[in-house]
């Protein structure tokens, strides 16, 4: 029985296609090509979404359980520290070190994988990044007293989570149709808010029927193996990328995906527009030097060591919001108001945070990144200062069930708190490094970012014990105000890039236009610029310095691969 796409109405109209400003522009027909209008979303394209997503999940899952095994009977007595009366704890030490060394293995993860990716595939290694996560969980899962071997179980688990945090957002990137992309990136958060919530979920299932023995903890932390096999077995029967299989030579294949996830023939415009860009990039790619003097010359190219910087400020500033606070520590902190179960309280937490996801999906195509940003960033602001003021002052810390309505008030500004993050800064900072990177040297941003928000993510898993342990909830007022900075700085030096194209992207980083101004303005065409900007952007994009000297009979024929078209289109085509 053949299912028909509910989304093929959604779509949009073929002689109106809207701009990036919300206004309508004419498409010009193209002789000899298919000019009917790209399908909104397409079941190739959505499928595709969901399961190379599941790279999330892992990282979100692996985040969310370990959360509950610091709370559990079992978890405690076979790994935890005696007290002189013998009732088990975890030190500040253990406990930072048990949680936070996933982190470092992803840092590690994050930066090896690229090179790998570009040697032997993105499917493949997605494969090996499944298959080494697989290996830490059995390291983690056969130790029965040594929390040694769980923490370094973690960190060769955190390796293939690191992997996948850059390997999924780079499959999405180069596979998924321009106008769905960033929403595609996105959904990358998605997976890992439903990972967390799961996660909670099932450990307090676990815990309320198997408490006290090993299988409250092993039961979910087998569990892991399930969602790592559906995503390395499950990619076995997706394509490559199709930018890759187009390197390779492989230049039908990349055409026949790129048809089959947009929804189209093989001879239409926007199928034989992108694999004339991907050959014209690969032709400039051929004058890269080494390895290394791409990675030092990256530094040095024009614009570059500001976007460097800004991304890794974004990906710190994302953990800095104050969210794995409640994800790494959520058992710990809520026992602390006096909550029953805090399990229970954990579970609720996540799956607000799941669910809200879906309209951040929405909103990052419809009102922008930068306004989203910034409103987001004022929302958690005025949580964080009302949680942490009501921790310190109304509740009793020793006693909290004799403040019940303080505790209460905390949860419900929790609540809220996960709601703003969700919604703006847990998707939109993956959305925005994807986006903020010329393409030469993409990949090697996007690693250095990632590594960022790994690093920060160890740092905080590791000394939110002893932070805590000192000031109590008053360290609500330090992730207060780095939220308000991180607003701030979204303002004055991020770009709007909704409905933008990453060349438009680049140009205006190029050519210093304001970020505060950057959502009105007109990128002009790439032969109307001044000779600076030029060569500023020829340097960070190969590809447009090889498009302007392109020979005659250089594109990609609709019907058989070869190149019959002359350079004249080229050479007065704008830079979108």
């Amino acid at each position: 029985m053949k299912i028909s796409n509910p989304m093929t109405g959604w779509k949009a109209r073929h002689n109106n296609a809207v701009d990036h400003n919300g206004e309508t522009r004419h498409i010009e027909k193209h002789e000899g090509y298919d000019d009917s209008p790209l399908p909104r979303l397409t079941w190739a394209s959505f499928n595709m979404g969901v399961l190379v997503s599941m790279g999330g999940f892992i990282f979100g899952y692996d985040t969310g359980q370990i959360s509950g095994f610091l709370g559990m009977t079992d978890f405690l007595d076979r790994f935890g520290q005696r007290h002189d009366d013998g009732t088990a704890y975890f030190s500040n030490v253990r406990a930072g070190l048990v949680v936070g060394l996933l982190s470092i293995g992803t840092l590690f993860g994050a930066l090896i994988a690229a090179p790998i990716a570009d040697r032997i595939g993105r499917k493949i290694s997605i494969q090996f990044w499944c298959f080494i996560f697989s290996i830490g969980m059995v390291i983690q899962i056969s130790s029965t007293h040594s929390w040694v071997q769980i923490m370094m179980g973690r960190w060769v688990a955190g390796l293939g989570v690191g992997a996948l945090s850059l390997l999924v957002p780079m499959y999405q990137a180069e596979t998924a149709p321009p106008h769905i992309r960033g929403a595609l990136i996105s959904a990358y958060q998605l997976m890992i808010t439903f990972g967390i919530f799961l996660a909670a979920v099932f450990n307090y299932a676990a815990e309320r029927h198997q408490a006290g023995k090993k299988a409250s903890w092993m039961i979910t932390m087998g569990l892991s193996f399930v969602v790592a096999a559906i995503l390395g077995v499950g990619i076995i029967f997706f394509p490559d990328t199709p930018r890759y299989d187009y390197r390779r030579g492989k230049t039908e294949k990349a055409q026949h995906t790129m048809s089959h996830i947009y929804g189209v023939p093989e001879n239409h415009w926007s199928v034989h527009h992108e694999l004339d860009e991907i050959r014209i990039k690969l032709e400039a790619e051929s004058q890269k030097g080494s390895s290394f003097h791409e990675w030092y010359s990256m530094f040095y190219a024009p614009k570059m060591f500001y976007r460097i910087v800004l991304g890794m400020l974004l990906q710190m500033f994302q953990q800095l919001t104050g969210a794995n606070y409640f994800f790494y520590y959520g058992v710990t902190v809520f026992k602390g108001t006096g909550i029953n179960n805090s399990f229970v309280t954990q579970m609720i937490l996540n799956g607000i945070n799941f669910g809200v996801t879906f309209y951040g999906l929405y909103i990052v195509e419809h009102y922008g990144r930068r306004k989203s940003l910034m409103a987001g960033s004022a929302w958690m602001f005025i949580c964080f200062m009302i949680f942490a003021s009501v921790g310190h002052f109304s509740l009793d810390r020793d006693t909290p069930t004799n403040t019940p309505k303080a505790s209460k008030a905390m949860i419900i500004f929790a609540c809220f708190f996960i709601f703003g993050f969700a919604t703006t800064w847990g998707p939109m900072i993956w959305t925005i490094c994807g986006e903020l990177y010329p393409s030469r040297y993409r990949a090697k941003g996007m690693a250095l970012s990632t590594a960022s928000n790994w690093f920060w993510n160890f740092m905080l898993a590791f000394f939110t014990p002893f932070i805590t342990g000192d000031i109590d909830f008053r360290y609500g007022y330090v992730f207060a105000a780095c939220n308000i900075v991180a607003g701030i700085g979204i303002y004055f030096f991020v770009i709007e890039g909704q409905g933008r194209t990453l060349e438009e992207i680049d140009t205006m980083y190029l050519m210093g236009v304001k970020p505060w101004q950057s959502s009105k303005w007109e990128v002009p065409p790439l032969e109307l610029m001044d000779e600076k900007t030029r060569r500023d952007i020829e340097a960070t994009n190969p590809e447009r310095s090889a498009q302007l000297t392109a020979p005659q009979n250089a594109h990609v024929s609709p019907s058989n691969g070869s190149h019959d078209a002359s350079d004249k289109e080229l050479e007065s085509a704008p830079l979108h």
